[in-house]
């Protein structure tokens, strides 16, 4: 049983990881576009292609055009900061009740 608990606390920890890079590759587009960038170099390439896919929804749900800044990365590192706390957490809690 402890195999399984193992391999739920170590998938947790992925998770996590993989929600910290992913803050950290938004927060790089969002300095990106606040210098003018290379659009053709591949960082740059790859930052809005990494990105635009969770942004482009939140960014219809929230339309704030007229304010001149988009605030769509910041609700979108909100949302993972929750993800991070609320269920890489239960899955930690899972992982040590079994």
């Amino acid at each position: 049983m402890f195999v399984l608990s193992n391999f739920i606390f170590a998938l947790a920890k992925i998770i996590d990881i993989v929600l910290t890079i992913y803050m950290w590759i938004i927060i790089f587009r969002a300095v990106i576009s606040w210098v003018n960038a290379d659009p053709y170099n591949k960082i740059v390439i790859f930052l809005y292609r990494a990105t635009e896919p969770v942004l482009r929804p939140v960014r219809r749900i929230i339309p704030l055009h007229n304010v001149g800044i988009d605030l769509s990365p910041i609700i979108v590192i909100l949302m993972i900061i929750f993800l991070q706390y609320f269920l890489v957490e239960i899955i930690i809690k899972l992982a040590r009740n079994l």
